[in-house]
């Protein structure tokens, strides 16, 4: 038998339990040990009842508290907590493991503020009493709190470090990315090499945004499956899909396993860049056992659909034997952005009503919006019950579009009797002013939007550039340009138009007056080619669609012609041989006088073009487009 030291506190005789961290007999080493593998085989009532058990019988040590929090943190046992807590000596409260303890299971029962009270009480806080709060405060969604105790703290350690790291990428503000950033900078080289650290500063730049800095971290640490994953996230977040694609082929260069969150990262990386050849490549490499994959199929779908193969989509829907409201929505929606609104009603008609839910109404009013199926959408609108916001803005769009704009202003009434204002209907209204040039009707609506809404919004630019190019678009070229001038001393930055296109594997991309390309001499050639084309055809350059005075040297014709997507069209025709069947996508809506122009060039050069814009895919073919021009 191994003596046993006892301290006796004045509080022995009140009911009060006392701590003795010391060597101890056999029999009470093993009531802390038959606690603990309780605990661990989730056992946590008998681990209590244990507890309760001997608690009178021996001097507890704090293992056998520790175990008994434990336990009642996993139950969410609060008030047996408390009990405990309450029955502690001033001495024990004054024991660090007691303290971190209670501060964990506070948290752990959402009481935040008791936690905090036995935090402040602590007078030799350690690095432990801060890891436990801030550890609390992130899982209660207070995340900016434990940045703020973060800082109070002059000599971290890595587990800090990591879970300040948590913190910002939970927080993910400027402010927050700026104090992770000064931290990060100023850490040793002992932790920049830690792989925990490592770990959490990724995740941190990564989820807020910080590309340069994610992919910094990204090369300097092991790389699992896990962290190509969250990189491949991060491109498809901000609009990068060939750098997820490109880092899928480092992934396989470094013999890593891909499984199916990688392949839905890809597809849906390859539905954002939209050509069909990539979409390919990257489908033929998906093992045959995933393909039965549920979420894989839908997402299938979806890409497909984007990619404007709708035969593929379609194919991979009928092979689904039980489809789900996502995988219907999901070939509603890749019929109505390729024009082909008819087969999208039909399907819809035929989706169980129990699966229609709000985002297949908002894709069924859009494909006929695409295809200009007013009198469908209007029957279909009546039979919604429940409106939401996005459901109206369809419908506003589809009105809009066939320039049913009293009908479109009544509607808007209609919801803002029940509804607060909405910026997009407003937009969807403005776009059918633009399309019409109708200088008139955009006024009124950029004059209610400015009533409506902050005017320091930056969600009010898109809907200032709407305004601007239809002024332009009218001839109200002065007003246009001091607009113009507005939003640049503002601060505010339009989108820059891109088109891209791909062959032999080489992804080209334009802007508009491109002169980037090696091969620019020639791309230039062609457009002339295109351009006398054009006119022997019977094309009118429509001046309308340019919204902003000519400079010394432009013609018409010439700013019209060196569209990004026309340069995309020309990057094709000078390749050998000249592909049949063309494919460009664009950032931005395709102007009137660029989908007048390319219809005529499908007929002369006998060729198909597929050009998807911001808001749906255009297939020409023989002088015609199947958005009958509803674009």
């Amino acid at each position: 038998m191994i003596t046993t030291f006892r301290v006796i506190s004045h509080h022995t005789k009140s009911k009060c339990i006392d701590l003795l961290r010391t060597i101890t007999t056999s029999n009470q080493t093993n009531i802390d040990i038959e606690m603990k593998k309780l605990n661990d085989r989730k056992e946590f009532v008998k681990a209590l009842d244990l507890f309760d058990k001997l608690k009178h019988q021996t001097i507890l040590t704090d293992r056998i508290l520790l175990q008994a929090f434990k336990a009642c943190t996993q139950l969410g046992y609060l008030e047996r907590g408390q009990i405990i807590h309450k029955n502690l000596s001033d001495s024990l409260l004054n024991n660090s493991y007691i303290q971190t303890t209670l501060i964990s299971f506070y948290m752990q029962c959402g009481r935040v503020n008791d936690a905090q009270h036995v935090f402040d009480l602590s007078k030799k806080k350690t690095l432990m009493h801060y890891g436990a709060m801030m550890k609390g405060l992130i899982k209660n969604k207070r995340a900016d709190k434990a940045i703020e105790l973060f800082s109070k703290n002059t000599n971290p350690d890595g587990i800090l470090l990591c879970l300040l790291f948590n913190s910002c990428a939970h927080v993910q503000t400027k402010q927050a990315l700026d104090f992770g950033k000064k931290v990060w900078s100023q850490m040793s080289s002992i932790h920049h090499k830690n792989k925990y650290i490592l770990t959490s500063a990724f995740d941190m730049f990564v989820k807020c945004g910080d590309m340069e800095n994610a992919e910094n971290v990204f090369a300097k640490k092991k790389r699992i499956v896990i962290d190509y994953g969250q990189m491949m996230k991060c491109y498809n977040e901000h609009s990068m899909p060939m750098k997820t694609i490109d880092l899928y082929d480092k992934m396989k260069d470094e013999d890593v396993e891909a499984n199916s969150i990688i392949f839905l990262l890809l597809i849906d990386a390859c539905g954002q860049l939209g050509i069909e050849s990539r979409c390919r490549s990257i489908v033929n490499q998906i093992p045959s056992t995933m393909l039965n994959d549920f979420k894989l199929q839908n997402a299938l779908i979806h890409m497909w659909g984007k990619a404007g193969c709708v035969n593929e989509a379609r194919e991979v829907f009928e092979q689904i034997d039980q489809p789900d409201h996502v995988t219907y929505t999901a070939m509603i929606n890749s019929y109505g952005l390729n024009g082909m609104g008819h087969d999208a009603i039909e399907l819809y008609h035929r989706m169980p009503s129990k699966m229609i839910d709000e985002k297949t109404y908002t894709c069924i009013l859009n494909a006929c919006s695409h295809s200009g199926l007013v009198d469908e959408a209007r029957t279909i609108f009546s039979t919604i019950q429940m409106k939401d916001e996005w459901i109206y803005t369809a419908m506003i769009d589809c009105l809009s579009r066939s320039f049913l704009f009293d009908e479109a202003k009544q509607l808007i009434e209609e919801y803002e009797r029940h509804q607060a204002p909405s910026l997009p209907i407003y937009i969807s209204l403005l776009s059918g002013a633009r399309n019409r040039n109708n200088a008139s009707l955009a006024r009124q609506t950029v004059h209610r939007i400015r009533e409506l809404f902050h005017n320091g919004d930056e969600s009010l630019v898109p809907a200032s550039i709407l305004f601007t190019n239809t002024l332009a678009s009218a001839g109200e070229l002065e007003e246009a340009s001091q607009i113009r001038w507005s939003l640049s001393q503002s601060g505010a930055k339009k989108q820059i138009g891109l088109a891209w296109t791909e062959y032999n594997d080489e992804i080209a991309q334009f802007r508009a007056h491109d002169q980037s390309h090696p091969r620019t001499s020639e791309l230039y050639d062609e457009l002339d080619r295109l351009e006398k084309e054009l006119i022997e055809h019977g094309h009118k350059f429509d001046a309308s669609w340019i919204t902003r005075p000519l400079m010394a040297g432009e013609t018409v014709q010439s700013v019209l012609n060196s569209h990004s997507e026309r340069l995309a069209l020309a990057f094709n025709f000078i390749q050998r041989p000249i592909p049949s069947r063309i494919q460009i996508v664009k950032n931005l809506r395709i102007c009137g006088d660029c989908h007048g122009a390319i219809k005529l060039i499908s007929k002369i050069r006998r060729c198909e073009i597929i050009v998807r814009d911001a808001n749906r895919i255009h297939h020409f073919s023989d002088g015609k487009c199947t958005c009958n021009d509803h674009f």
